[in-house]
């Protein structure tokens, strides 16, 4: 598609960029989003061209490419990336698009290649992109070089892998090193994926997120979860209790000791950083809060590691304890379609069925990610109801969901006003 095709298409929704400025302009701070930002499917596509298609994403684990020539892919809306190990033991990103007619090279989840090679005419690719074979048809003169695949930026630390779709994604320095520094502990080259899922929720992903980022629904909704999880992760939250207080002291001395961080690192609204303790005489988000997995992770020398909680928007929140890690990866699929996948991880070494059962590893969360699914939706049905208006946050007990708000509102009105310059006068 020439330029100016392009730019017609990208005029389609022009009113619609004007309407989401007015409307994040005009929003009632520490209120739920107006009713379009969580239905419409004009709206949707913004959000993918604005959020998802410019900011870093979690993609998955480097643990997943262990060797060259591992791959996995990941779907961006209708952008599929392929993320591949390469001969240099460099882990590469690319539009997972055959550059002969488009095709998709990589039609599975993860798998492992010599080569990348079309299913369609046989075009084949060296695994860091570079065109190596078209057949004889395309002529004499065919200049390989001019059609290598194109590359999507990468990034690396601490076992996680973030692909960005933008030409110049906004810095993420800070979140690599300390994401380097909190997992060092885990020895994250050493780890693999017991088992993972994944579940389509029939709401809008800002929904998934906003749930996730408070806790004032547990009570009511999350019994297994909460036979080892605290509610709170802050002494600066208003609700946090002396006892909890107490026990946060306590085990962070241990930490401390044992040389792991654990302080609260927040980095901007965009990630979060803490490992806070588990309840009292639990050490890990098991039905009996004891072990999951027998084999610790990394050098850890004792299972009693609280949760280190790692948050990063738009689509990614962790949870690590001494025994194994629970990540979880949101990416929209329109607007009232979201799927959410979840991999638990344990040392490489530990033995399925003698150091792990993965059915009771996962079984707390395989409970809270289906009553979370059934909260969004019920959320995602008065929504779209024309009884609907935006509602108040708690700034006590949602305060978290008022940060991802303000983050999403602050990231679509520079995006947009990046996008089209007159936008901003809009904005003033």
């Amino acid at each position: 598609m020439d330029s100016m095709s392009l730019a017609r298409l990208d005029d389609s929704l022009a009113p619609a960029r004007e309407a989401t400025v007015e409307m994040l302009q005009q929003r009632r701070h520490h209120f739920s989003l107006p009713q379009p930002f969580y239905n419409d499917e004009r709206l949707f596509r913004l959000d993918m061209q604005e959020i998802f298609e410019k900011e870093w994403l979690f993609a998955g684990m480097t643990c997943e490419i262990p060797a060259k020539g591992n791959f996995i892919t990941l779907d961006v809306g209708d952008n599929p990336v392929v993320i591949v190990r390469g001969n240099d033991g460099k882990v590469h990103a690319f539009h997972n698009v055959c550059r002969h007619r488009g095709s998709r090279l990589c039609v599975t989840d993860k798998g492992k290649v010599a080569k990348l090679v079309c299913h369609y005419h046989q075009w084949t690719y060296e695994l860091d992109g570079r065109l190596l074979f078209a057949g004889s048809d395309m002529g004499k003169d065919f200049d390989l070089g001019a059609y290598g695949l194109k590359p999507v930026q990468v990034q690396t630390a601490g076992g996680y892998i973030f692909v960005s779709l933008a030409d110049e994604p906004p810095a993420i320095d800070e979140l690599l090193e300390a994401l380097d520094r909190y997992l060092a502990p885990y020895d994250m080259d050493n780890v693999k994926v017991a088992v993972e899922s994944s579940i389509v929720e029939q709401a809008n992903w800002k929904l998934v997120l906003e749930n996730n980022r408070e806790c004032y629904h547990c009570n009511g909704a999350h019994p297994e979860l909460l036979n080892s999880l605290q509610e709170f992760d802050d002494t600066d939250d208003p609700r946090a209790t002396p006892a909890y207080k107490a026990l946060v002291a306590r085990k962070q001395a241990d930490w401390e000791a044992q040389g792991v961080p654990f302080k609260l690192t927040r980095l901007g609204r965009r990630n979060r950083l803490t490992r806070t303790p588990l309840l009292n005489g639990t050490v890990s988000m098991t039905m009996d809060g004891q072990p999951g997995c027998k084999k610790l992770m990394g050098r850890l020398q004792s299972p009693d590691m609280g949760s280190l909680r790692i948050l990063h928007l738009p689509n990614s929140w962790n949870h690590y304890m001494g025994d194994h890690a629970v990540v979880f990866r949101v990416m929209p699929l329109g607007p009232q379609k979201t799927v959410v996948t979840t991999k638990w991880l344990v040392h490489k070494d530990a033995v399925e069925g003698v150091d792990y059962d993965p059915a009771q590893l996962r079984r707390v969360w395989d409970a809270t990610n289906d009553q979370d699914r059934r909260l969004a939706e019920e959320n995602q049905r008065g929504i779209n109801s024309k009884g609907y208006e935006p509602g108040p946050y708690s700034e006590t007990f949602e305060f978290g969901v008022i940060d991802f708000i303000d983050w999403y509102s602050e990231r679509m009105l520079e995006n947009l006003g990046n996008s089209a310059p007159h936008l901003q006068l809009a904005q003033g």
